[in-house]
C-alpha cells in the first residue's frame, strides 16, 4: 500500500473527536468557518461568537443579524434583511427587506419582502405571510395565510386561516379551528376590520370590507360589506364597591 502525505490549509481538519468537548471545539471550528464565509460575503453578524448558521442556510447581502440567532435546516434569507436577535429560524423561506424583531421563532414556513415580524411572534409550519403584512408581539399562526398589507399586531391566534390584502386583525383575536376531533377553516376577505377579542368559530367565512364589532363571537358565515356584533347589555351598580 502506498502512503501519501496531504497537505490542509486548516490543521484543524485533522484533529480527532474522541470527547464531547473535543465534539464542541470542532463544531464551534466548523461555525467560525461559515460565519466567516457570510460576512466575507457582505452579511453582517453583531456577535459572531453566539450565531448559529447551519451549512445549508443562504443569505443576501446587506442583511444584519443580531446576538443569539439560529438559522438552521434550509431556510432561505433575502437581502437587507434585519434579524434584531435571539431568534430561531428552520426551514423558513425570507424575502428581501425584512424585519424580524427580538426573540421570534419561525419554522417551515414563508415571509415575503418587507414583512415585519414580532417581537415574541411564533410562525408555525405552513403560515405564508404576503408582502408588507405585520405580525406582532405574541401573535402566533399556524397554517395561515396572509395576503399583502395585512396586519395581526397583538395577542392573536391564527389556525388555518386564508386572510386576504389590507385586512386588520385586533388584539386577542382567535380563529378556533379545533372542535377536539377535527380541524376547520376560517376564510377572510380583503380589507376586514375585526376588532379586539373577537372569537370566529371555524369552519366560517367573513366577506371583503366586513367589519367586526369588539368582544364579538362569530358562527356564521357573514356577506361582504356587513357589520356583524353581538348585542351585549351594558349595567352599571353605583356605590357597588362602598357597599361590598
Amino acid at each position: 500500500a502506498r502512503i501519501e502525505t496531504l497537505a490542509v490549509d486548516d490543521a484543524r481538519e485533522m484533529m480527532g473527536i474522541n470527547s464531547r468537548e473535543e465534539l464542541a471545539f470542532m463544531e464551534k471550528t466548523l461555525r467560525d468557518r461559515i460565519n466567516s464565509k457570510w460576512m466575507l460575503a457582505g452579511v453582517t453578524l453583531k456577535d459572531p461568537d453566539t450565531t448559529y448558521i447551519d451549512d445549508g442556510v443562504t443569505i443576501g447581502k446587506d442583511t444584519v443579524i443580531g446576538p443569539n440567532t439560529q438559522l438552521c435546516g434550509k431556510t432561505t434569507i433575502g437581502a437587507g434583511c434585519r434579524i434584531d436577535g435571539s431568534a430561531f429560524i428552520s426551514d423558513a423561506a425570507i424575502g428581501d427587506n425584512v424585519h424580524l424583531r427580538f426573540s421570534v421563532v419561525l419554522t417551515d414556513c414563508r415571509v415575503d419582502c418587507g414583512a415585519i415580524i414580532g417581537p415574541f411572534a411564533h410562525l408555525r409550519p405552513g403560515t405564508d405571510l404576503g408582502a408588507n403584512v405585520h405580525i406582532g408581539n405574541f401573535v402566533e399562526a399556524k397554517e395561515a395565510k396572509l395576503g399583502e398589507g395585512t396586519k395581526a399586531n397583538h395577542l392573536t391566534y391564527l389556525g388555518d386561516v386564508t386572510i386576504g390584502r389590507d385586512t386588520n386583525i385586533g388584539a386577542g383575536t382567535i380563529t378556533c379551528n379545533y372542535d377536539g376531533f377535527h380541524k376547520y377553516k376560517t376564510r377572510i376577505g380583503d380589507r376586514v376590520q375585526v376588532g379586539s377579542d373577537t372569537t370566529l368559530i371555524a369552519p366560517i367565512s367573513l366577506g371583503d370590507d366586513v367589519y367586526v364589532a369588539t368582544a364579538s363571537t362569530v358562527r356564521h358565515d357573514v356577506p361582504a360589506g356587513a357589520l356583524v356584533f353581538n348585542q351585549r347589555e351594558e349595567r352599571v351598580r353605583d356605590g357597588w364597591t362602598e357597599e361590598k
